[in-house]
């Protein structure tokens, strides 16, 4: 007998169920269009505020090597997540390969975890938003109200408005199409590649060779009892992680990896690709490798135009400006963080909805959801629902001590793809695949060995609240998702299409 918590739903039904008039969704997109989703997605405020945070406390000028040792391990994922988004163009990323692969359980927390990811990567970056904007109305001499303002240091009750009005009107954006989401994100990462650009070039003609020396600072231990702002290995292990040094730029690496988050939603858009068994690759793995150069490019600019020792943790770009004597650049590149910040919330969003919508389709989450727009062709229900809610959550909620769930439900779904991928390849080795992972198994393996290394130097306290947002998903599964999920009642597979058992199914 085949456990119903294990029980795998074919490909050939995923994408069945994509075919359904009231519950498919408009194929626009292109390569191109794919590709600029990933750029304006992951570059965001890491690139302009990570690089001074590491470099001036892990590993000095030798950031360009942490961002390139954080590209790999990103890259170890994309080609799993490329294998997977060709072979089934269907909504929902991590969540549909999983239910693929490993069954419905396994399916339904990936799902659960992406949500809370996606829901709160959205809402942080509403709220940086906000604050980047009224940053630069305060340059021009306007002052937003304390109650309207930004939340960080208010005496008083206040809600963000700016915040919530920025997720409702891409909110509002992504229910008119796809398309329409493709030609804003086109526009605002234009002009974000630009700023970007001109740091780099401009911040070439200030850089010192001497700034560069030494590239890899002396190691410097860190003190083992920093009780839970230590990484998780240091409290199991009782080892702490060096600043500076080799082992400085492994430690730079799991903070820097922060400011790849991202690419892995392009996944997400598989269903509405003209042609994903070419573009999903191309989309994938070419805004993984532009944003990767780019990181790198910028993170030896900045050390070279400022000693490591000196950068601004706040804003190192800008101020490294400011210490060359060209204060002008400082206003330019909040200006670009403003802007870039914009079309990561939307493309945020964008990858929630969608693993919503795959979700209740599935009949995990409740199938009022799974309707598209009769004229636009976009998950509407789920899209507006979602904005709402993140609105409110962006406007009241202090965000900053779970903007690190993001990051740790990023990594556990890069585990469970690269995983995915070798179930499958053994379960369904006749399934045609347009683009193949290189060197599997060797190569999950090493992807969930990396994303592994990189979740255990997360604080301890990121893991006890991934912990019980887990447990909270587990509740609902066996309250609800069970019970009304399509395959488990047998109305989400036609007779003579017998769904597969799942590992760990007799």
């Amino acid at each position: 007998m085949t456990s119903p918590l294990f029980r795998t739903k074919k490909v050939e039904q995923s994408i069945l169920d994509t075919e359904e008039p009231e519950h498919a969704l408009k194929k626009s997109l292109s390569a191109l269009d794919l590709t600029v989703f990933g750029v304006g997605v992951i570059i965001g405020t890491g690139i302009f505020v990570l690089t001074g945070t590491v470099a001036k406390n892990n590993a000095g000028p030798a950031v360009a090597l942490a961002f390139a040792v954080a590209g790999v391990v990103c890259a170890l994922a994309a080609l799993c997540y490329a294998e997977f988004a060709s072979t089934v163009p269907v909504a929902g990323s991590a969540y549909t390969f999983s239910y693929a692969s490993l069954g419905e359980l396994p399916a339904w927390i990936i799902g659960w975890d992406l949500v809370l990811e996606f829901a709160l990567g959205t809402a942080v970056v509403a709220v940086g938003w906000s604050g980047y904007i009224q940053s630069l109305m305060g340059n021009a001499g306007w002052e937003m109200p304390a109650a309207l303002g930004s939340r960080q240091g208010a005496e008083v009750f206040g809600f963000d408005i700016l915040a919530a009005v920025l997720v409702l009107a891409l909110t509002g954006i992504l229910v008119l199409g796809m398309k329409l989401s493709a030609r804003v994100t086109s526009v605002v990462v234009a002009i974000k590649l630009v700023v970007v650009l001109v740091v780099i070039i401009a911040g070439a003609f200030f850089i010192t060779a001497d700034n560069y020396d030494p590239f890899v600072p002396k190691a410097q231990p860190v003190d083992a009892g920093e009780s839970l702002d230590s990484p998780l290995i240091q409290l199991m292990f009782g080892w702490a992680p060096s600043n500076f040094g080799v082992m400085g730029i492994f430690t730079a690496a799991s903070v820097v990896f922060f400011a790849f988050i991202g690419f892995d939603i392009v996944a997400t858009a598989a269903e509405e690709t003209r042609n994903p068994q070419r573009d999903m690759p191309r989309g994938i793995l070419g805004s993984l490798f532009i944003c990767t150069g780019l990181y790198v490019l910028v993170s030896i600019v900045v050390t070279g135009m400022q000693h490591y020792s000196e950068l601004s943790v706040d804003a190192p770009l800008a101020d490294a400006f400011k210490a060359t004597g060209h204060p002008w650049y400082a206003g330019f590149i909040s200006f670009g963080a403003a802007v870039g910040l914009t079309t990561v919330c939307m493309i945020l969003l964008l990858g929630q909805t969608r693993v919503f919508f795959a979700m209740s389709r599935d009949g995990l989450l409740p199938r009022f959801f799974s309707r598209v727009h009769p004229r636009f062709k976009t998950p509407h229900r789920p899209t507006i629902l979602l904005g709402v809610l993140i609105s409110v959550l962006a406007g009241f909620t202090p965000l900053e001590e779970l903007a690190a769930l993001v990051n740790i439900g990023t990594l556990f779904a890069f585990v469970i793809v690269a995983i995915s991928v070798i179930i499958l390849r053994r379960t369904r080795p006749d399934l045609p695949r347009s683009f193949r992972t290189p060197w599997v198994p060797f190569l999950p393996i090493v992807s969930v060995a990396a994303s592994l290394w990189l979740m255990l130097n997360l604080p301890a306290e990121t893991w006890v609240r991934f912990a019980i947002w887990m447990a909270v998903g587990f509740v609902v599964y066996f309250l609800y998702s069970r019970g009304h999920s399509r395959m488990a009642r047998g109305d989400g597979t036609r007779p003579d299409d017998a769904v597969e058992p799942g590992p760990g199914t007799r």
